[in-house]
């Protein structure tokens, strides 16, 4: 009765015991046969999916969108074990996004702990396996870049460590830094800046070992829509008018929500525009020329929208360079082009380049002369020869008479050039200075070098107007020392130094 119980009531439960069975009895004994061990194998892999399957959905129960981060990171992770430079290609996909608010920066409640230092981790650790077994871990950081750059940013860094206690407590209170120890400020102050050079450093280990350099403008460029396009989405989505954007006060920080300041994403903006203006211009193929173009027109409508000064600045910059670099007929229709564009501008952006004519040096400036640049001077007299140690500002006797009205409470100079000389002192603006020399040097070599394609020439002769865009908006704003807005600027660094990689790699170069 029970047998015919279970093949009418649970004929199911009677096939899958049937099957079952029939397994097993096909993998017979001896228990060391090839047979049982395809067996258990198959077992032990159903086996370990479903455990994984239950351990990861309790995961997703109690941790949400965190666990699927990770799983993401932890899969990109195992492919770039497998081969580094996929996880370059996902980094520079990452990069420019990675320090805005549509990007999760902490999982788990564990600040630093996010998909991108995860593959940042993942492909370090992969390339220093590569590197320990052909030999080119040794070439893998420039010494100009160590000694010029490095070593003073970690002396800086080291410097600055011992006056994390006198900090002015208005910046706890205001929530203005998110540290207070020394080891938070050298998270935030030294290591974190100098991932970026990391990955840039991942980049030209990745370049040196391809036969076509430059596949790897693909995944700059739909970096670059990226980050064009989230700009230019959330204000058509927010509704606000041109003439708030373009106004002063609260409205400078509307762009704030997405992690970076108007400024910022100008200079980015600025930068990647450079990329994109002298790589269209060397380009030969048609094809390649118009997605160029269109992602030009992309980013220029997302510089405009930042209604940054320094932004157009360095989009004037940008234009001057192409112009005297590139003396033909093309050039001059491209720029009465230009020429015509501009009487189109909306007001808005006339009302925002003329903000503060004619009240004076403080008022075109936004304050930044009287308020925070004069009232720090002193500061730099302190210690002139070496500096005070990185972010200096922060514990400065100028910032203890932060009042709002005759000094501005601020986290940086909003000047790179004086934030480097009371951080590092003389030397170390002078050794920061010799390093972008160097970086010049680079990219006006590579610009020429017969070796390479036109397009590549375009991109290192952009990187180097992109460089001189960066130099001049410092004086008003930004850091000589890695930020988010750098990100195109560093991975066309580390592009260079993969070019210019001395000595042939012992494995054969494979395409990417």
């Amino acid at each position: 009765m029970p047998l015919v119980l279970d093949r009418q009531v649970f004929p199911g439960w009677a096939t899958l015991w049937r099957r079952c069975t029939t397994v097993f009895r096909d993998y017979s004994f001896p228990r060391n046969s090839r047979a049982w061990r395809r067996a258990v194998l198959k077992l032990s892999v159903v086996a370990g999916l479903l455990l994984f399957g239950a351990v990861w959905g309790s995961v997703v129960a109690v941790a949400e969108l965190n666990a699927l981060y990770l799983c993401i990171a932890l899969i990109g992770c195992a492919f770039i074990l497998l081969e580094f430079r996929v996880g370059v290609v996902l980094l520079i996909l990452l990069l420019p996004i990675s320090g805005s608010q549509v990007f999760p920066h902490a999982m788990f409640g564990i600040t630093g702990l996010n998909p991108f230092n995860l593959l940042l981790v993942g492909t370090l650790g992969s390339y220093l396996l590569y590197g320990l077994s052909d030999g080119s871990l040794r070439r893998f950081v420039p010494r100009p870049l160590l000694w010029l750059y490095i070593v003073p940013i970690l002396a800086a860094g080291a410097l600055g460590s011992r006056h994390v206690d006198d900090i002015v407590p208005n910046y706890f209170v205001f929530g203005i830094i998110d540290f207070h120890d020394v080891g938070g400020y050298l998270s935030e102050q030294a290591v974190k800046p100098l991932l970026t050079v990391i990955f840039a450093l991942l980049v030209g280990a990745a370049m040196s070992r391809s036969e076509k350099p430059e596949r790897f403008l693909v995944p700059t460029l739909i970096s670059i829509w990226v980050m064009g396009a989230m700009v230019v989405v959330f204000v058509l989505l927010s509704g606000v008018g041109l003439k708030h954007l373009a106004s002063s006060g609260e409205a400078r920080g509307f762009l704030t929500a997405l992690g970076l300041h108007a400024n910022e994403l100008g200079r980015l903006y600025a930068v990647a525009y450079a990329l994109l203006l002298f790589t269209w211009a060397a380009s030969k193929e048609a094809g390649v020329r118009l997605v160029l173009l269109a992602s030009m027109g992309l980013v220029v409508v997302a510089l405009m929208l930042t209604f940054s000064r320094g932004a157009f600045l360095g989009f004037f910059v940008v234009n001057m360079l192409f112009l005297l670099w590139h003396r033909n007929v093309k050039t001059l229709i491209f720029i009465g082009l230009m020429a015509v564009a501009l009487f189109l501008l909306p007001e808005a952006v006339y009302d925002r380049v003329t903000a503060g004519s004619g009240e004076g040096l403080n008022a075109v400036s936004a304050g930044r002369v009287e308020w925070i640049w004069v009232p720090l001077l002193p500061e730099v007299l302190r210690s002139p020869i070496y500096g005070n140690g990185l972010a200096s500002i922060l514990w400065s006797e100028a910032m203890r008479r932060a009042d709002g009205v005759t000094v501005l409470l601020v986290s940086h100079p909003h000047n790179a050039y004086l934030r480097a000389l009371l951080d590092m002192g003389i030397v170390g603006l002078i050794l920061i200075c010799a390093y972008f020399a160097h970086v010049w040097k680079g990219f006006r070599v590579l610009s020429v070098d017969p070796a390479l394609s036109p397009t590549l020439h375009g991109f290192y002769q952009g990187a180097a107007a992109g460089l001189l865009t960066f130099l001049v908006t410092n004086f008003t704003d930004s850091s000589l020392m890695p930020v988010p807005e750098q990100a195109f600027l560093w991975l066309a660094i580390g592009m260079m130094y993969g070019q210019r990689a001395n000595g042939p790699v012992s494995e054969p170069r494979r395409g990417l």
